[in-house]
C-alpha cells in the first residue's frame, strides 16, 4: 500500500509525536515520585486521599492519552515512505525500548490501582529504583533515533 499522501504531513506528525512523547515522559517520571510521597502518608488520611486523586488524574488525563498519541503518531511516521530504512538495526532496538516503556507505564498504572485500593505492595525504595528505568529507556530511544548507531 502506497502511503505517499503522508509525505506532506510528516513535519506535523513528527511535531505531534515529539509533544506526545514529552508529555508521556513527564508523567512516567512524576507518577513514581507521587507514589514515594504517598507511601509516607497513613492510609485514609486526607493527604493520602489527595495523592489518590493526583495519581488518577495524572494517569488518566495526561499519561494515557499521551502514550496513545505517541504510539499513533509513531506508527504514522513509520508508515511514511522513506522514514525508516527497514534494513537498519536501530529501529528494532528503539521499538523494543518503546515496548518496554509501555510496560513501565502499565506497571505504574497497576501501582496506581493498588494505591487507590489502599494497598502498598512495593516499598518506597522499590519505587525509587523503578523511577530510574524510564530514564535508561529514554536514553536508548533517543540515541537510536538521533545517532542511529547501527
Amino acid at each position: 500500500m502506497v502511503m505517499d499522501w503522508l509525505l506532506p504531513l510528516y513535519p506535523w506528525v513528527k511535531s505531534l509525536h515529539v509533544i506526545a512523547v514529552i508529555t508521556w515522559m513527564a508523567g512516567i517520571f512524576y507518577l513514581p515520585r507521587l507514589f514515594i510521597y504517598h507511601m509516607a502518608e497513613p492510609v485514609g488520611s486526607t493527604t493520602s486521599e489527595t495523592f489518590k486523586t493526583m495519581e488518577r488524574r495524572l494517569l488518566r488525563a495526561i499519561m494515557n492519552p499521551s502514550m496513545i498519541a505517541a504510539w499513533a503518531m509513531g506508527l504514522t511516521l513509520v508508515a511514511t515512505p522513506g522514514v525508516i530504512d527497514w534494513r537498519a538495526g536501530w529501529w528494532h532496538t528503539k521499538l523494543l525500548a518503546v515496548i518496554l516503556m509501555t510496560a513501565v507505564h502499565m506497571h505504574q498504572a497497576a501501582g496506581r490501582s493498588a494505591f487507590a485500593r489502599d494497598e502498598r505492595p512495593h516499598t518506597e525504595r522499590y519505587w525509587r529504583i523503578a523511577n530510574e528505568v524510564p530514564s535508561l529507556l529514554l536514553i536508548i530511544i533517543v540515541v537510536m533515533v538521533i545517532a542511529r548507531p547501527f
